[in-house]
């Protein structure tokens, strides 16, 4: 009988050391998750387990759903309340990518892709995984991987690619843009010909003059807003392409070159500018002097915009304010068909 009560008394002694123990390694983990998160937290890296089995989700360093704007209620830890927030443009090749590493065709599982906040706005997140535990049987059973918003660093990138193609006054496309834009037109498997329009402002040293460089800015945007106006009623077409490529010196590119329609582009723009417009509470007079090419597959932009220049040099011996084609109307009309 005292046999048996001291190994009961000895079991007993057991289990409280190994609850004591049990304890102990529950505070430590809970330690070490508060390290991870804390050290992660500085990183604004995100650490997520998936079981892929469930497709439930584990974070283990931040409120699962506070990137998008949702709250752990709101938002389920789960790969179908991941896949709904994927931005439409992404969802079929992030999703893609992420089953390929699961069949075992690629080695980790990579994206840089967008996600749609509970706002509506778009933000960015690179995200990395890699299966870390198989079943018995080789199947994946967990994936563990990272997930950080980048939206501020991919909006300072697409900043400095927008200052690199756009002139920064009139956010139109710079030279080296409209370079490219006539290229790209030329490279279309639909294209034929197209037609440039070189644009100049009459006056506009004296309204600089006149009434400073500040109002002639306000002046440039008002005429690049203009020939945005007119391009979209009446070219309706995106493949149109407008940038300022000097001081007061404007393009339209276009695989439009039907004569009668880029005449009442022309005309139309002309004709605008024929009243004196209000900038500022002021009333300015502007001008267009308008000189138009027609080129095909494999005139150079150099060219085309030499001969258009060209055509508009000599508008402005005849006076300014119109609009002439360097082909003959006749020429032109041929060389379309």
């Amino acid at each position: 009988m005292d046999t048996q009560a001291s190994q009961l008394s000895a079991l007993a002694a057991e289990i409280e050391r190994l609850t004591r123990e049990n304890e102990a390694l529950k505070q430590h983990n809970i330690h070490l998750q508060q390290q991870l998160s804390a050290t992660l937290d500085g990183t604004g890296l995100c650490l997520w387990e998936q079981h892929v089995p469930s497709g439930d989700l584990l974070i283990y360093n931040q409120e699962w759903g506070s990137l998008l704007g949702y709250t752990r209620e709101e938002y389920a830890a789960n790969m179908e309340s991941w896949k709904g927030s994927l931005h439409p443009d992404d969802k079929d090749w992030v999703i893609k990518a992420f089953e390929d590493h699961i069949e075992g065709k690629e080695d980790v599982y990579q994206a840089v892709h967008r996600m749609i906040h509970k706002d509506g706005s778009v933000r960015w997140v690179s995200d990395r995984g890699r299966i870390v535990e198989y079943t018995s049987d080789g199947k994946p059973l967990k994936i563990l991987g990272t997930h950080i918003d980048i939206t501020q660093e991919k909006r300072y990138q697409l900043d400095l690619a927008r200052l690199a193609h756009r002139d920064p006054l009139t956010d139109l496309l710079n030279r080296n843009a409209a370079k490219k834009a006539f290229k790209s037109l030329q490279h279309d498997a639909n294209f034929d010909s197209g037609t440039l329009l070189f644009i100049d402002v009459d006056n506009f040293k004296m309204i600089n003059d006149h009434h400073g460089h500040r109002f002639g800015d306000l002046a440039l945007i008002n005429i690049s807003q203009t020939l945005q106006h007119y391009a979209d009623k009446l070219l309706a077409s995106k493949q149109v392409s407008i940038a300022r490529i000097g001081g007061d010196e404007f393009v339209i590119i276009t695989a439009i070159s039907e004569y009668e329609l880029i005449s009442i582009l022309a005309g139309s723009l002309v004709n605008h500018y024929k009243q004196n417009v209000t900038i500022e509470e002021k009333s300015v007079s502007l001008g267009l002097s308008i000189g138009i090419s027609c080129f095909a597959k494999h005139d150079t932009f150099a060219e085309v915009c030499e001969q258009a220049d060209n055509a508009m040099y000599g508008i402005k011996q005849a006076g300014k304010h119109n609009y002439s084609f360097w082909q003959q109307p006749k020429t032109l009309i041929q060389s379309i068909r």
